[in-house]
Protein backbone atom coordinates (compact mmCIF):
# COMPACT_ATOMS: atom_id res chain seq x y z
CA UNK A 1 0.00 0.00 0.00
CA UNK A 2 1.36 3.40 -0.97
CA UNK A 3 0.63 6.69 0.70
CA UNK A 4 -0.02 9.68 -1.59
CA UNK A 5 0.04 13.02 0.19
CA UNK A 6 -1.38 16.08 -1.54
CA UNK A 7 -0.51 19.41 0.07
CA UNK A 8 -2.16 22.60 -1.13
CA UNK A 9 -0.59 25.48 0.72
CA UNK A 10 -0.59 24.24 4.29
CA UNK A 11 -3.47 21.78 3.87
CA UNK A 12 -2.70 18.11 3.21
CA UNK A 13 -5.04 15.43 2.00
CA UNK A 14 -4.05 11.77 2.30
CA UNK A 15 -5.40 9.06 0.05
CA UNK A 16 -4.45 5.41 0.17
CA UNK A 17 -4.05 3.49 -3.06
CA UNK A 18 -4.21 -0.25 -2.61
CA UNK A 19 -1.86 -2.47 -4.49
CA UNK A 20 -4.11 -4.59 -6.71
CA UNK A 21 -1.44 -7.17 -7.46
CA UNK A 22 -1.48 -10.63 -5.95
CA UNK A 23 0.19 -10.83 -2.54
CA UNK A 24 2.35 -13.89 -1.91
CA UNK A 25 2.58 -15.34 1.60
CA UNK A 26 4.58 -18.31 2.89
CA UNK A 27 3.49 -19.82 6.22
CA UNK A 28 6.19 -21.55 8.29
CA UNK A 29 4.92 -23.10 11.50
CA UNK A 30 2.96 -26.11 12.73
CA UNK A 31 -0.56 -27.21 13.64
CA UNK A 32 -1.55 -23.76 14.92
CA UNK A 33 -1.42 -22.69 11.26
CA UNK A 34 -3.12 -25.64 9.60
CA UNK A 35 -5.85 -26.29 12.21
CA UNK A 36 -9.07 -24.92 10.69
CA UNK A 37 -6.95 -23.79 7.69
CA UNK A 38 -5.64 -20.32 8.54
CA UNK A 39 -4.07 -19.77 5.06
CA UNK A 40 -7.28 -20.70 3.26
CA UNK A 41 -9.45 -18.64 5.60
CA UNK A 42 -7.21 -15.61 5.10
CA UNK A 43 -7.28 -16.10 1.33
CA UNK A 44 -11.09 -16.22 1.25
CA UNK A 45 -11.38 -13.22 3.57
CA UNK A 46 -8.96 -11.20 1.45
CA UNK A 47 -10.71 -12.14 -1.78
CA UNK A 48 -14.04 -10.96 -0.38
CA UNK A 49 -12.29 -7.72 0.58
CA UNK A 50 -10.95 -7.20 -2.94
CA UNK A 51 -7.41 -8.51 -2.36
CA UNK A 52 -5.74 -11.51 -3.96
CA UNK A 53 -3.43 -13.91 -2.10
CA UNK A 54 -1.16 -16.71 -3.25
CA UNK A 55 0.05 -18.87 -0.39
CA UNK A 56 2.13 -21.90 0.42
CA UNK A 57 2.94 -23.55 3.75
CA UNK A 58 5.26 -25.88 5.56
CA UNK A 59 3.62 -26.67 8.91
CA UNK A 60 4.54 -30.10 10.33
CA UNK A 61 2.85 -30.79 13.66
CA UNK A 62 4.83 -29.62 16.70
CA UNK A 63 7.64 -28.13 14.63
CA UNK A 64 10.00 -25.57 16.17
CA UNK A 65 12.05 -22.75 14.70
CA UNK A 66 15.11 -24.89 15.30
CA UNK A 67 13.63 -27.68 13.22
CA UNK A 68 12.56 -25.31 10.45
CA UNK A 69 16.01 -23.70 10.34
CA UNK A 70 17.50 -26.90 8.86
CA UNK A 71 14.38 -28.38 7.23
CA UNK A 72 14.95 -28.91 3.50
CA UNK A 73 11.30 -28.28 2.64
CA UNK A 74 11.19 -25.02 4.61
CA UNK A 75 14.42 -23.71 3.13
CA UNK A 76 13.38 -24.81 -0.35
CA UNK A 77 10.06 -23.00 -0.11
CA UNK A 78 11.77 -19.83 1.16
CA UNK A 79 14.08 -19.93 -1.85
CA UNK A 80 11.37 -20.83 -4.35
CA UNK A 81 10.18 -17.27 -5.06
CA UNK A 82 10.36 -13.64 -3.98
CA UNK A 83 7.76 -13.74 -1.23
CA UNK A 84 5.98 -10.57 -0.15
CA UNK A 85 5.49 -11.94 3.38
CA UNK A 86 6.82 -14.94 5.28
CA UNK A 87 4.90 -15.86 8.44
CA UNK A 88 6.94 -17.47 11.24
CA UNK A 89 5.16 -19.39 14.04
CA UNK A 90 7.15 -21.10 16.77
CA UNK A 91 6.02 -24.23 18.63
CA UNK A 92 3.15 -23.09 20.87
CA UNK A 93 4.93 -23.44 24.25
CA UNK A 94 8.54 -22.49 23.54
CA UNK A 95 8.26 -18.66 23.52
CA UNK A 96 6.42 -18.81 26.87
CA UNK A 97 9.28 -20.48 28.72
CA UNK A 98 11.64 -18.55 31.06
CA UNK A 99 13.49 -15.72 29.29
CA UNK A 100 16.91 -17.38 29.43
CA UNK A 101 15.54 -20.55 27.89
CA UNK A 102 13.76 -18.63 25.14
CA UNK A 103 16.95 -16.65 24.46
CA UNK A 104 18.91 -19.85 23.89
CA UNK A 105 16.33 -22.16 22.32
CA UNK A 106 14.14 -19.86 20.22
CA UNK A 107 15.74 -16.50 19.41
CA UNK A 108 18.84 -17.83 17.56
CA UNK A 109 16.71 -19.93 15.22
CA UNK A 110 14.25 -17.10 14.61
CA UNK A 111 17.24 -15.02 13.49
CA UNK A 112 18.47 -17.84 11.22
CA UNK A 113 15.07 -18.06 9.52
CA UNK A 114 14.84 -14.28 9.04
CA UNK A 115 18.35 -14.28 7.60
CA UNK A 116 17.34 -17.02 5.15
CA UNK A 117 14.28 -15.02 4.14
CA UNK A 118 16.20 -11.78 3.63
CA UNK A 119 19.08 -13.53 1.84
CA UNK A 120 16.63 -14.92 -0.67
CA UNK A 121 14.81 -11.60 -1.23
CA UNK A 122 15.67 -8.45 0.71
CA UNK A 123 12.17 -7.04 0.30
CA UNK A 124 10.36 -9.99 1.85
CA UNK A 125 8.69 -8.97 5.10
CA UNK A 126 8.95 -11.51 7.94
CA UNK A 127 5.88 -11.60 10.19
CA UNK A 128 6.09 -13.28 13.58
CA UNK A 129 2.77 -14.99 14.39
CA UNK A 130 2.09 -14.08 18.03
CA UNK A 131 0.16 -17.06 19.36
CA UNK A 132 -1.97 -17.28 22.53
CA UNK A 133 -1.85 -18.94 25.92
CA UNK A 134 -3.56 -22.24 26.45
CA UNK A 135 -7.05 -21.92 27.93
CA UNK A 136 -5.99 -23.43 31.27
CA UNK A 137 -2.33 -22.48 31.07
CA UNK A 138 0.48 -24.96 30.46
CA UNK A 139 -0.13 -27.39 33.29
CA UNK A 140 2.72 -29.68 32.21
CA UNK A 141 5.23 -26.90 32.97
CA UNK A 142 3.32 -24.93 35.60
CA UNK A 143 5.18 -26.32 38.61
CA UNK A 144 8.56 -25.38 37.18
CA UNK A 145 7.57 -21.90 36.03
CA UNK A 146 4.49 -20.35 37.72
CA UNK A 147 3.65 -17.80 34.98
CA UNK A 148 2.58 -20.77 32.86
CA UNK A 149 -0.12 -21.83 35.31
CA UNK A 150 -2.78 -19.55 33.77
CA UNK A 151 -3.83 -18.31 30.36
CA UNK A 152 -2.97 -14.77 31.37
CA UNK A 153 0.56 -15.62 32.49
CA UNK A 154 1.34 -17.81 29.49
CA UNK A 155 -0.16 -15.31 27.09
CA UNK A 156 1.90 -12.45 28.57
CA UNK A 157 5.12 -14.43 28.13
CA UNK A 158 4.23 -15.23 24.52
CA UNK A 159 3.50 -11.57 23.83
CA UNK A 160 6.83 -10.45 25.30
CA UNK A 161 8.84 -13.05 23.39
CA UNK A 162 7.21 -12.38 20.03
CA UNK A 163 7.62 -8.63 20.40
CA UNK A 164 11.28 -9.13 21.26
CA UNK A 165 11.69 -11.27 18.14
CA UNK A 166 10.09 -8.48 16.13
CA UNK A 167 12.50 -5.90 17.54
CA UNK A 168 15.57 -8.10 17.31
CA UNK A 169 14.91 -9.05 13.69
CA UNK A 170 13.42 -5.79 12.37
CA UNK A 171 10.25 -7.72 11.63
CA UNK A 172 6.50 -7.28 11.89
CA UNK A 173 4.37 -9.01 14.54
CA UNK A 174 0.81 -10.21 13.87
CA UNK A 175 -0.80 -9.73 17.32
CA UNK A 176 -3.19 -12.68 17.37
CA UNK A 177 -2.40 -13.43 21.02
CA UNK A 178 -3.23 -9.83 21.95
CA UNK A 179 -6.62 -10.22 20.25
CA UNK A 180 -7.31 -13.46 22.13
CA UNK A 181 -6.42 -11.75 25.40
CA UNK A 182 -8.77 -8.85 24.68
CA UNK A 183 -11.59 -11.29 23.98
CA UNK A 184 -10.91 -13.00 27.31
CA UNK A 185 -11.50 -9.63 28.97
CA UNK A 186 -14.52 -8.63 26.89
CA UNK A 187 -16.47 -11.89 26.72
CA UNK A 188 -15.22 -14.97 28.55
CA UNK A 189 -17.81 -17.27 26.97
CA UNK A 190 -16.89 -16.15 23.44
CA UNK A 191 -13.18 -16.45 24.33
CA UNK A 192 -13.69 -20.10 25.32
CA UNK A 193 -15.18 -20.67 21.90
CA UNK A 194 -11.95 -19.58 20.21
CA UNK A 195 -10.40 -22.90 21.30
CA UNK A 196 -10.94 -26.36 19.94
CA UNK A 197 -11.68 -29.16 22.40
CA UNK A 198 -8.06 -29.50 23.56
CA UNK A 199 -7.96 -25.96 24.97
CA UNK A 200 -4.89 -25.18 22.86
CA UNK A 201 -5.55 -25.24 19.11
CA UNK A 202 -7.91 -22.74 17.49
CA UNK A 203 -11.49 -23.56 16.61
CA UNK A 204 -13.04 -22.20 13.42
CA UNK A 205 -13.79 -19.04 15.45
CA UNK A 206 -10.20 -18.74 16.65
CA UNK A 207 -8.85 -19.24 13.14
CA UNK A 208 -11.28 -16.66 11.76
CA UNK A 209 -10.05 -14.13 14.35
CA UNK A 210 -6.45 -14.93 13.41
CA UNK A 211 -7.27 -14.44 9.73
CA UNK A 212 -8.80 -11.03 10.49
CA UNK A 213 -5.68 -10.02 12.43
CA UNK A 214 -3.43 -11.11 9.56
CA UNK A 215 -5.61 -9.29 7.03
CA UNK A 216 -5.32 -6.03 8.98
CA UNK A 217 -1.58 -6.59 9.54
CA UNK A 218 -0.72 -7.34 5.91
CA UNK A 219 -3.08 -5.01 4.04
CA UNK A 220 -3.35 -2.23 6.69
CA UNK A 221 -7.09 -2.29 6.10
CA UNK A 222 -9.98 -3.08 8.38
CA UNK A 223 -11.73 -6.43 7.88
CA UNK A 224 -14.93 -4.83 9.20
CA UNK A 225 -17.69 -5.12 6.62
CA UNK A 226 -16.11 -7.90 4.55
CA UNK A 227 -18.90 -10.30 3.64
CA UNK A 228 -17.06 -13.53 4.26
CA UNK A 229 -18.03 -15.34 7.43
CA UNK A 230 -16.42 -18.78 7.01
CA UNK A 231 -18.55 -21.29 8.92
CA UNK A 232 -19.10 -19.25 12.08
CA UNK A 233 -22.10 -17.08 11.24
CA UNK A 234 -22.38 -13.41 10.34
CA UNK A 235 -22.79 -11.89 13.82
CA UNK A 236 -19.82 -13.73 15.35
CA UNK A 237 -17.71 -12.95 12.28
CA UNK A 238 -18.55 -9.26 12.48
CA UNK A 239 -17.65 -9.16 16.18
CA UNK A 240 -14.26 -10.76 15.44
CA UNK A 241 -13.68 -8.38 12.51
CA UNK A 242 -14.18 -5.42 14.83
CA UNK A 243 -11.88 -6.90 17.47
CA UNK A 244 -9.09 -7.37 14.91
CA UNK A 245 -9.49 -3.79 13.69
CA UNK A 246 -9.27 -2.46 17.25
CA UNK A 247 -6.17 -4.47 18.13
CA UNK A 248 -4.19 -3.97 14.92
CA UNK A 249 -5.11 -0.69 13.28
CA UNK A 250 -5.29 1.37 16.47
CA UNK A 251 -1.74 0.38 17.40
CA UNK A 252 0.34 -0.22 14.26
CA UNK A 253 3.56 0.94 15.89
CA UNK A 254 3.07 -1.48 18.82
CA UNK A 255 3.41 -4.38 16.40
CA UNK A 256 6.16 -2.84 14.24
CA UNK A 257 3.81 -2.81 11.28
CA UNK A 258 5.32 -0.64 8.57
CA UNK A 259 8.94 -1.00 9.67
CA UNK A 260 10.07 -1.34 6.03
CA UNK A 261 7.79 1.35 4.62
CA UNK A 262 9.21 4.45 3.02
CA UNK A 263 7.37 7.50 4.30
CA UNK A 264 7.84 10.86 2.64
CA UNK A 265 7.06 13.86 4.82
CA UNK A 266 8.74 16.40 2.56
CA UNK A 267 8.30 20.06 3.30
CA UNK A 268 9.38 23.46 2.06
CA UNK A 269 9.98 26.97 3.23
CA UNK A 270 10.27 30.16 1.20
CA UNK A 271 13.77 31.46 1.84
CA UNK A 272 13.94 34.81 0.09
CA UNK A 273 12.95 36.20 -3.26
CA UNK A 274 12.11 33.31 -5.57
CA UNK A 275 14.32 30.84 -3.69
CA UNK A 276 12.61 28.01 -1.82
CA UNK A 277 14.25 25.53 0.56
CA UNK A 278 13.08 21.91 0.26
CA UNK A 279 13.56 19.16 2.83
CA UNK A 280 12.80 15.58 1.78
CA UNK A 281 12.53 14.40 5.39
CA UNK A 282 11.62 10.73 5.04
CA UNK A 283 11.81 7.39 6.78
CA UNK A 284 13.64 4.40 5.24
CA UNK A 285 14.41 6.29 2.02
CA UNK A 286 17.73 5.74 0.27
CA UNK A 287 17.09 7.97 -2.76
CA UNK A 288 15.19 11.19 -3.39
CA UNK A 289 13.86 12.83 -6.53
CA UNK A 290 12.39 16.32 -6.79
CA UNK A 291 10.44 17.71 -9.72
CA UNK A 292 9.98 21.44 -9.15
CA UNK A 293 7.29 21.93 -11.78
CA UNK A 294 9.35 24.34 -13.85
CA UNK A 295 11.35 21.77 -15.81
CA UNK A 296 14.09 21.46 -13.18
CA UNK A 297 14.80 18.45 -10.93
CA UNK A 298 17.11 17.40 -8.10
CA UNK A 299 18.19 14.13 -6.46
CA UNK A 300 19.28 15.72 -3.16
CA UNK A 301 17.35 15.09 0.05
CA UNK A 302 17.76 18.71 1.16
CA UNK A 303 18.05 21.33 -1.54
CA UNK A 304 17.22 24.90 -2.50
CA UNK A 305 15.70 25.93 -5.79
CA UNK A 306 15.24 29.34 -7.37
CA UNK A 307 12.13 29.59 -9.54
CA UNK A 308 12.20 31.72 -12.72
CA UNK A 309 9.09 33.75 -11.94
CA UNK A 310 6.42 34.30 -9.32
CA UNK A 311 3.40 32.01 -9.64
CA UNK A 312 2.15 28.64 -8.44
CA UNK A 313 4.26 25.51 -8.99
CA UNK A 314 3.29 21.87 -8.44
CA UNK A 315 6.29 20.24 -6.74
CA UNK A 316 6.71 16.46 -6.44
CA UNK A 317 9.00 14.62 -4.05
CA UNK A 318 9.57 10.87 -4.45
CA UNK A 319 11.32 9.05 -1.61
CA UNK A 320 12.31 5.49 -2.39
CA UNK A 321 14.26 2.43 -1.30
CA UNK A 322 14.93 -0.82 -3.10
CA UNK A 323 11.62 -2.13 -1.77
CA UNK A 324 9.20 0.78 -1.51
CA UNK A 325 8.45 4.36 -2.54
CA UNK A 326 6.27 7.19 -1.34
CA UNK A 327 5.28 10.46 -2.99
CA UNK A 328 4.45 13.91 -1.69
CA UNK A 329 2.91 16.52 -3.99
CA UNK A 330 2.36 20.11 -2.92
CA UNK A 331 1.70 23.53 -4.42
CA UNK A 332 4.26 26.29 -3.88
CA UNK A 333 2.66 29.70 -4.27
CA UNK A 334 5.20 32.42 -5.01
CA UNK A 335 2.86 35.36 -5.13
CA UNK A 336 4.46 38.74 -4.38
CA UNK A 337 2.96 38.74 -0.87
CA UNK A 338 4.46 35.33 -0.02
CA UNK A 339 8.01 36.02 -1.17
CA UNK A 340 9.69 36.58 2.15
CA UNK A 341 12.25 34.93 4.35
CA UNK A 342 11.23 31.66 5.97
CA UNK A 343 11.52 32.29 9.70
CA UNK A 344 10.71 28.69 10.68
CA UNK A 345 14.41 27.89 10.60
CA UNK A 346 14.74 29.95 13.79
CA UNK A 347 12.57 27.57 15.82
CA UNK A 348 14.43 25.64 18.50
CA UNK A 349 13.48 21.99 19.06
CA UNK A 350 15.07 19.56 21.51
CA UNK A 351 14.39 15.96 22.62
CA UNK A 352 15.75 14.81 26.00
CA UNK A 353 14.59 11.67 27.84
CA UNK A 354 11.44 11.30 25.73
CA UNK A 355 10.46 14.95 26.31
CA UNK A 356 10.14 17.11 23.19
CA UNK A 357 10.50 20.85 23.73
CA UNK A 358 9.73 23.54 21.16
CA UNK A 359 10.87 27.11 21.77
CA UNK A 360 8.85 29.45 19.58
CA UNK A 361 10.97 32.57 19.18
CA UNK A 362 8.70 33.93 16.44
CA UNK A 363 5.86 36.42 16.53
CA UNK A 364 3.31 33.95 15.20
CA UNK A 365 1.55 30.83 16.44
CA UNK A 366 3.23 27.61 15.27
CA UNK A 367 1.31 24.46 14.38
CA UNK A 368 3.35 21.37 15.30
CA UNK A 369 2.53 17.89 13.97
CA UNK A 370 4.66 14.84 14.83
CA UNK A 371 4.54 11.63 12.78
CA UNK A 372 5.95 8.20 13.54
CA UNK A 373 7.87 5.98 11.09
CA UNK A 374 4.59 4.53 9.75
CA UNK A 375 3.31 8.01 8.85
CA UNK A 376 0.77 8.04 11.71
CA UNK A 377 0.25 11.35 13.46
CA UNK A 378 1.20 11.00 17.15
CA UNK A 379 0.99 14.64 18.21
CA UNK A 380 -0.84 17.74 16.97
CA UNK A 381 -0.61 20.99 18.92
CA UNK A 382 -0.12 24.74 18.68
CA UNK A 383 2.64 26.71 20.36
CA UNK A 384 1.95 30.37 21.03
CA UNK A 385 4.36 33.09 19.95
CA UNK A 386 7.27 33.69 22.31
CA UNK A 387 6.63 30.59 24.43
CA UNK A 388 8.26 27.23 25.06
CA UNK A 389 6.12 24.11 25.25
CA UNK A 390 7.21 20.62 26.29
CA UNK A 391 5.53 17.28 25.60
CA UNK A 392 6.08 13.89 27.23
CA UNK A 393 6.20 11.41 24.33
CA UNK A 394 5.32 7.94 25.61
CA UNK A 395 6.37 6.37 22.33
CA UNK A 396 8.76 3.64 21.14
CA UNK A 397 12.30 4.73 20.35
CA UNK A 398 13.07 5.61 16.75
CA UNK A 399 12.93 8.38 14.16
CA UNK A 400 10.02 10.83 14.20
CA UNK A 401 9.18 13.67 11.83
CA UNK A 402 8.21 17.10 13.16
CA UNK A 403 6.35 19.41 10.80
CA UNK A 404 6.04 23.12 11.62
CA UNK A 405 3.75 25.63 9.97
CA UNK A 406 3.05 29.31 10.57
CA UNK A 407 0.25 29.50 8.00
CA UNK A 408 2.59 30.77 5.27
CA UNK A 409 5.45 28.27 5.15
CA UNK A 410 6.12 24.81 6.47
CA UNK A 411 9.27 23.00 7.53
CA UNK A 412 9.94 19.34 8.45
CA UNK A 413 12.74 18.11 10.70
CA UNK A 414 13.76 14.64 11.86
CA UNK A 415 14.19 13.91 15.57
CA UNK A 416 15.37 10.71 17.26
CA UNK A 417 13.57 9.47 20.34
CA UNK A 418 15.74 7.25 22.57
Amino acid sequence: MKNLILCLGIFCFVSFVANAQQTSILFIGNSYVYTADLPGTLKSLALAGGDSIYHESNTPGGYTFQGHSTNATTLGKIASREWDFVVLQEQSQMPSFPPAQVASQTYPYAAILVDSIKSNYACSEPIFFMTWGRRDGDQSNCAGYPPLCTFEGMNARLRTSYLEMGVNNNATVAPCGAAWHQMSVDDNFFWNGLYSGDGSHPSAWGTYLNACVFYATIFRKSPVGIEYYSSIGQQDAEDLQQLAEDIVLDSLSNWYIGHQDVVSNAGFGINSGLTVDFNGASVNATTHHWNFGDGETSNQEITSHTFPNSGTYSVTHIASSNCDADTTVFEVNLSPSSIQENSLYNLEIQVVNSVLSLKNVLNSIIQLNVFDYAGREVLSTRVNAGTTKSFELNLPSGIYLCRFSDGKSQLTKKVFLE
